[in-house]
């Protein structure tokens, strides 16, 4: 039986966190649960899967939270260092970092630090300091496996080999939710039309990013610094039928895949059982019900998001932490109307022509930078 602390529990991936360890009770407790301000939510996971320890972002909300809750037995923090407090517990074994933006990485190195067995969810912590965290992950011998859907491909795709060394990752996307929308029609997307994905259900932000294919570069960062693999060997392919989640090629030309059903509950599941493989109750893949599976490059001059994330991993240093801010902002005024979805672009791009980066950054750095980006992007919208 392995102790479960899950930071962000009331998100997309959080609740099917639940939804896993709820059909594998037998193997997982769940032993503190975090969540940003969704007392509602909070309150009926609290309710069924009674955490020792529980964490609320928003301390205004702590109140109106004890009132829904039978409180005996749970130990409540507030605030994001309440996070960082839940990820050190000694009786937790498992850490899912279910967290969004960038403000993950303090918890998320508060669970390497303790070296805990960590499932990771949250892609910004490692676009911005990806060399602190991995120096780190190496330093404390700490378990890392990615939860992202590709990320988690790739990992199982090298672990197919021990000696095998990776020549080139291609990572998928299903195009999001404007794949079939003309670039000339960019300019006049509405908020709903951007937030309607095809085939994952998320938060409103990451959609927003799909949709622009800002997610996609940033998983590029991301695996450039998991596997340790140079950008210029990372590919994306648009597939939008969203069932090769991302390949491996290897140095004598061989390519291995990772496929499957477009369900979060699966690289999850994998994620908290790893090394093992347990039986899961989802539904298998059919093979003879697929007519095709499409791949194509994607479309540079549509997604200019896309180039400056390829921008921003070449030059390295704080630009990553420059993009990720400025993205973060950008789909804030976009969410809300002050800006359109061609705009996020175009901020992005002058926030990071503005910036002197530093080449080597300690984590100050990168925070201080980080901070820089959203106070001129909030200034440009």
């Amino acid at each position: 039986m392995k102790n479960v602390a899950i930071l962000g529990s009331t998100g997309s991936i959080g609740v099917n966190t639940l939804k896993v360890i709820g059909s594998l009770a037998d193997r997982f407790k769940v032993k503190a649960l975090s969540s940003h301000s969704n007392i509602d939510l909070l309150a009926e996971q609290i309710r069924r899967f009674r955490p020792q320890y529980v964490n609320i972002v928003d301390p205004n909300r702590l109140k109106a939270l004890k009132k829904r809750v039978d409180t005996r037995g749970v130990r409540f923090f507030t605030g994001p260092e309440g996070s960082e407090v839940l990820a050190r517990q000694k009786e937790v074994d498992i850490v899912v970092i279910a967290i969004a933006g960038s403000c993950a990485i303090y918890p998320l190195l508060a669970a390497i630090d303790n070296r805990k067995h960590i499932c990771l969810a949250n892609k910004e912590s490692v676009v911005i300091a990806g060399k602190i965290i991995m120096d780190r992950v190496r330093a404390k011998s700490a378990k890392l496996i990615p939860v992202d859907s590709e990320h988690s491909a790739i990992f199982q795709c090298l672990n197919s080999s021990d000696t095998a060394v990776p020549y080139r990752i291609y990572i998928t996307g299903s195009g999001g939710s404007l794949h079939n929308v003309a670039k000339n029609r960019l300019s006049k997307v509405s908020i709903g039309q951007a937030l309607k994905h095809p085939k994952w259900k998320m938060g409103k932000k990451i959609t927003v990013d799909s949709a622009t294919l800002m997610n996609k570069g940033l998983e590029m960062i991301e695996a450039q610094h998991l596997f340790g693999m140079p950008i210029d060997r990372i590919r994306l392919l648009i597939h939008p039928q969203a069932i090769v989640h991302s390949m491996v090629e290897f140095r004598d030309g061989a390519i291995i895949a990772q496929l499957g059903i477009p369900d979060m509950r699966l690289p999850i599941q994998y994620a908290l059982t790893y090394p093992e493989r347990v039986s899961s109750q989802l539904p298998r893949m059919d093979f003879s019900k697929i007519d095709r599976l499409d791949f194509a490059s994607p479309d540079i001059e549509k997604y200019p998001c896309l180039a400056l994330s390829m921008v921003a991993a070449r030059l390295e240093g704080t630009y990553p932490a420059v993009l990720n801010a400025s993205d973060e902002e950008a789909v804030k005024a976009f969410l809300a109307g002050r800006v359109g979805l061609v705009d996020i672009a175009k901020v992005i791009e002058k926030v990071l022509k503005k910036h002197r980066s530093i080449s080597d950054p300690d984590l100050d750095d990168i925070l201080q930078a980080d901070m820089w980006a959203r106070e001129e992007t909030r200034r440009l919208c």
